[in-house]
């Protein structure tokens, strides 16, 4: 792109007024931006400094400042010190320069100084929020029952930087500017929602979504004795709406002791970080916002001739509010794509640019309740398109429309025709048209998505373009986008096995690495000196597991390791043993420096103890904590990212894998005990209470009936999908395993079945950037699972079963309903399942690796499975598998695999009971298995061999 066409000329020479851009993928954004800002400096009586430029990523407003440079008469020195940036780094500014005094217009006896730090890692924030958590409860002995209701407090965390983004914020005796309304909700609102949702459909003979959604009030569920009957709710037999004075029964609650809790535990925190020094990215905002609401001298001084705000889909309420104050003229220009917004996790409200108009009114009342701090006219709005794509074919740019109306989901209800109204389509520029968009499946995803990728790669077919001529594609040409990291981690370790290159960009489970792991080992033998660290170690030395075993019960512990324990030991601090274990190791690269920063972060800035870091490791591990880690994907390798991450980027192919049901979208939704939602204000999901002398945690019928009247956030999934699509310049391939989801099934492609054949890569055609770190292990046992002990021939004539996708969705049900608690049940198995679990009340593991080692004919064989659940009491262990047979042919092969399991169990328990059993989803029934004897495992191994064990 050389020169604008003639609609971004339009809005280069709009200089005047508020304009709205609908900015379209790959339409030439930035570009029009920076030469809109240069043409603006350029007049005589504007400076730099007049106009304020906003982006959301310090490396766009990096960017969009060296593009401004080559278009103006101002040089990059002039420019350092222009007000290019993101809205973190204005607040900042801002409160550094004039915000000492701001916290105390909360009622906060605290400063902001020069040395308050901007406190960027959230795992660090969660582990210093815990440590507020644990003085505040003391303190505060009257809010026991919430703590009581909360399973991590870590949930309020979020609430809170939910509540800021809103613009709510507490003061030391209230809400600051009637903040409360918006904690009480809109009633009116929420019934205008009601009642639309209540319409019989099919002209009156079937009944309303919202009735059809309630089918399942009460379903597992535990009610106060006072929570109304279903036909009260939903209407009795043959009613097609639910009773009007539902809505109205169900808004309604007491909730003044959830908001004094809520505001506490705000307040407190605010107070908490200030004293700790330092601010996070939702309270610069806070206090800046505050700041310029009350100090009308700073708000003019501050304010600028110019306001230009780059991706505006992404910005929040109080973002909004915050452009207003800081504009003094109407000149405000507002750029961004309302398909492209998909980052509500991080708050951002696609309603501003959506319903622009509306909300600016709505903000500007707000703001001038008490005193007129925007004094400029809002009207006239003035709406620019820009609609020609530089970056994919047309094909692909209108088989994208289709992802914005397909559904996300069987439930999901597409208003299509208002959708398509909206919607501004786009028109390529390429040169070149030959795009193939396909898609494929297969139950071995993995394998498909390299096979396909191996096809691509050198075929003609998939021609891309450069320098407007066409050449065959190579790997780095390909990206394979997932809606999620796991899968994206799981295809690089199956592209290992090949030597295909291939190199994860984005963020990363950090605590996962092996690093990390060994960190943890470590950490755990100079504070506890136990197996647990021992193992780790010894293992990476090269030790078998007998000799691990051996080590352990002797606590003969080899010199060297010994010795360097004693190096360890004499370190005076973690980041030095840190240092000290990652070099040992010769652990180096973007994991090890992340990981290095991460641990003196948050070991320096909290009062954790080394135990205490322990555990905050493992709490990384649990949670999949993430962290960006940069690392270049290599010369010619294959790129692996999230969609969230490769929004902003464009590849000549793009895979978009994972395309599967509980995938994306992702199964689960917010479990949080408490939460905030328009228009229903601050709600309770989750409550204790002492009913009848029997003190325990209720659900809340009102929440329940709530949150079946909000959407269920697949708008944001079909963004996300359409982001995906229009990443991709030539070609378009999507891939799903054994179960692709509501938007594969739904969109205008053959699925056609791919049989994988991958091939060995030749790693001498390409140059492949590691990112994962890995030390070279000995040759590791004889590996078995339970299911080569297992006897086929029982399985087969079975007429009655329900096949291995049955069985996973089951298992997965399982698994998520214990790991995320907010899952329903969608068939008797799962309501099965779900009554079993809810019954249990030990601590529960999902999914647990189980390795047994054993010694067969003078071989170390080790047998590795997965246990499905664990159930660990004080004086008991049950191991629970789950099974969907209808029948009970196979329970003798059945204990095979539960024997490996209880051998297991039985070493890591030696002083509990080891029980274990089946789980027959079909009907609920329960059958406790007699396990084998470990040599009687041995025979079953050496016959599976041919063998002969006589002699042994």
């Amino acid at each position: 792109m050389t020169a604008p066409n003639d609609r971004q000329q339009d809005l280069i020479d709009s200089k005047a007024g508020i304009h709205v851009v609908d900015a379209g993928a790959g339409t030439g954004k930035t570009f029009t931006v920076t030469r809109r800002y240069a043409e603006i400096v350029d007049q005589d009586d504007v400076e730099p400094e007049d106009v304020l430029l906003v982006t959301f990523t310090n490396n766009a407003a990096t960017e969009m400042r060296e593009r401004i440079v080559a278009n103006c008469d101002y040089g990059m020195r002039e420019l350092s010190d222009a007000p290019i940036q993101t809205f973190h780094s204005l607040c900042h500014d801002i409160l550094m320069e004039h915000g000492f005094e701001a916290p105390t217009l909360l009622g906060i006896d605290d400063r902001i100084t020069g040395s308050t730090r901007v406190l960027e890692d959230e795992n660090v924030e969660r582990e210093r929020f815990r440590e507020f958590v644990r003085r505040f409860s003391d303190d505060h002995p009257e809010h026991d029952d919430f703590f009581r209701a909360v399973d991590e407090p870590v949930e309020l965390l979020g609430l809170i930087n939910q509540l800021a983004a809103k613009g709510v914020f507490p003061t030391a005796d209230g809400w600051y500017r009637n903040g409360e309304r918006h904690l009480d909700g809109d009633f009116e609102a929420f019934r205008e929602i009601f009642d639309e949702l209540n319409q019989p459909r099919n002209g009156g003979s079937k009944q309303s979504e919202l009735r059809s959604k309630l089918g399942g009030y009460g379903n597992d569920k535990c009610y106060l004795p006072d929570a109304p009957e279903e036909d009260e709710v939903r209407g009795g037999w043959g009613e097609k709406q639910v009773p009007a004075t539902v809505a109205r029964l169900a808004f309604d609650e007491e909730r003044e002791a959830l908001k004094s809790f809520v505001h506490d535990v705000y307040h407190e925190y605010l107070a908490f970080a200030l004293s700790r020094n330092y601010l996070n990215f939702s309270f610069l905002q806070l206090f800046t916002f505050v700041l310029l609401c009350d100090d009308h001298r700073l708000r003019d001084d501050v304010a600028f001739e110019y306001v230009m705000i780059d991706e505006f889909q992404d910005s929040s309420e109080i973002q909004f509010k915050l452009a207003l104050l800081l504009a003094d003229t109407n000149n405000v220009c507002v750029v961004g794509d309302w398909k492209q917004s998909i980052y509500s996790f991080q708050y951002a409200a696609v309603e501003n640019i959506t319903e622009f108009e509306s909300r600016l009114d709505r903000f500007v009342d707000e703001l001038n309740e008490d005193h007129e701090r925007v004094s400029w006219a809002t009207r006239p709005v003035t709406g620019i398109e820009l609609v020609e794509n530089y970056r994919s074919t047309q094909a692909i740019l209108d088989f994208s429309e289709h992802s914005l109306v397909t559904p996300a989901a069987s439930t999901d209800d597409v208003d299509e025709a208002a959708v398509r109204d909206r919607i501004v389509s786009l028109s390529s520029n390429t040169a070149h048209e030959n795009s193939r968009i396909e898609a494929i499946r297969h139950e071995d995803e993995h394998e498909a998505v390299l096979t396909k990728i191996q096809e691509i790669v050198g075929n003609d077919a998939y021609q891309v373009e450069e320098d407007d001529e066409l050449r065959p594609p190579e790997y780095g040409d390909v990206a394979v986008l997932t809606r999620t990291r796991d899968f994206g981690r799981e295809l690089l370790s199956v592209a290992d096995e090949y030597g295909l290159p291939m190199a994860y960009e984005g963020g990363i489970e950090l605590f996962r690495s092996d690093p990390a792991k060994l960190l943890l080992a470590w950490l755990r033998i100079l504070e506890f000196d136990g197996e647990r660290g021992w193992a780790v170690v010894l293992e990476e030395a090269g030790y078998t597991l007998d000799e691990v075993k051996h080590v352990l019960e002797s606590e003969a512990y080899p010199d060297n390791l010994r010795a360097f324990k004693s190096v360890l030991a004499s370190l005076e601090t973690v980041g030095g043993v840190a240092q000290r274990v990652f070099s040992q190791y010769g652990y180096d690269g973007a994991y090890a420096d992340v990981l290095l920063t991460t641990v003196q972060s948050v070991h320096s800035a909290t009062t954790l103890t080394r135990g205490d870091l322990v555990r905050f490791i493992e709490r990384g591990i649990e949670e999949g904590s993430t962290h960006d880690v940069h690392a270049s994907a290599g010369t010619n390798s294959v790129t692996v990212q999230t969609i969230h991450a490769a929004k902003g980027l464009e590849h000549p192919i793009v895979v978009l894998a994972n395309m599967n049901a509980h995938r994306f979208p992702p199964s689960g939704g917010n479990s949080a005990a408490i939460t905030f939602d328009d228009p229903i204000g601050l709600r309770q999901r989750k409550r204790y209470d002492d009913d009848h002398g029997h003190p325990h945690i209720y659900d809340s019928w009102r929440s329940d009936v709530l949150r079946k009247c909000l959407p269920r956030g697949y708008d944001e999934e079909r963004r996300l999908l359409y982001v995906a699509m229009t990443r991709a310049e030539s070609h378009l391939v999507f891939s799903a395993g054994e179960n692709p989801n509501t938007f594969l099934e739904d969109l205008p492609v053959d699925v056609k079945e791919l049989e994988p054949d991958v091939q060995d890569a030749d790693s001498s055609e390409t140059t492949q950037a590691r990112l994962q770190i890995a030390v070279p292990t000995p040759d590791g046992p004889v590996g078995h699972s339970p299911h080569t002990l297992m006897r086929d021939d029982v399985f087969e004539d079975v007429d009655d079963g329900r096949g291995t996708a049955f069985g996973t969705q089951t298992h997965e049900f399982a698994e998520r309903y214990v790991l995320e608690g907010d899952v329903d049940p969608s068939n008797d198995d799962e309501r099965h399942v779900k009554s079993f679990i809810d019954s249990l009340d030990g601590e529960l593991r999902v999914e647990e690796d189980a390795s047994l080692p054993l010694t067969v004919d003078g071989e170390r064989v080790t047998i590795s499975g997965i246990v499905d659940l664990v159930h660990i009491r004080p004086d008991a262990v049950e191991i629970i598998d789950f099974k969907t047979d209808l029948g009970r042919h196979a329970e003798d092969e059945y204990r095979k695999q539960l024997s490996v399991y209880y051998h297991v169990l039985a070493e890591w328990f030696p002083d509990r009971e080891v029980t274990a059993s089946i789980f027959y989803t079909a009907d609920g029934t329960r059958v406790e298995v007699d396990p084998l004897t470990e040599s009687d495992l041995v025979e079953l191994i050496a016959e599976e061999q041919g063998l002969d064990t006589s002699a042994q």
